[in-house]
């Protein structure tokens, strides 16, 4: 296998809307988390309850986490996708502040 350097890109002009959004979804996710995290410290047995289809809150919330984090994912990267291919959308003038 032939190796060669990596292709030069564009500049990305996007880079501080991707910036702010990735850290608004990460304090939304952390926030969520943290209640799990509360919720079994403070009152685990609260966990142990059957909620749906006899899965407890445990296995619930945790697979809701995993689930929530896939959806951030594509919603970050629907926005930043169209970001980057209409930068003058919603204020941005290219570049980052």
């Amino acid at each position: 296998m032939f190796h060669q350097p990596a292709a030069k890109g564009k500049p990305d002009n996007a880079i501080g809307y991707k910036s702010k959004l990735g850290i608004f979804m990460f304090i939304i996710y952390a926030v969520i988390y943290a209640g799990f995290v509360v919720v079994n410290v403070a009152r685990p047995t609260l966990m142990e309850k059957h909620f749906i289809f006899g899965l407890n809150i445990a296995v619930v919330y945790g697979f809701g986490l995993i689930v929530f984090a896939l959806i951030l994912a594509l919603i970050y990267n629907h926005l930043c996708t169209m970001r980057e291919k209409h930068p003058a959308q919603n204020g941005a003038k290219g570049g980052h502040k």
